[in-house]
């Protein structure tokens, strides 16, 4: 996270901040462990699969490459960067204001 976040002059752009940064956290922790080929029975990885495949609801099934993992990687990773990218442009232009 920007250090601009951290001033406390804004705190509505740092709530936003965090919870876009908290939000790809959890879609990259899921391509993450899809990759790693994580034990689906886990309970941590239950509850991480449920929570990114909420927030990437609308980009998941977006891309239809051969492969599994390659699908992962586009639907879910583009769900994280759109969150980034929207989250930290619309606190910038909170803080700027």
């Amino acid at each position: 996270m920007s250090p601009r976040y951290r001033t406390g002059s804004n705190s509505a752009g740092t709530v936003i901040a965090v919870v876009a940064d908290v939000m790809a956290a959890i879609l990259g922790l899921w391509i993450l462990m899809y990759l790693l080929d994580a034990n689906r029975a886990n309970d941590l990885v239950q509850w991480i699969h449920s929570a990114a495949n909420w927030l990437a609801g609308w980009s998941r099934d977006l891309f239809t490459f051969d492969r599994a993992w390659a699908r992962v990687v586009a639907g879910y990773g583009l769900a994280a960067v759109v969150y980034l990218f929207v989250g930290h442009a619309l606190a910038n232009r909170l803080h700027r204001h």
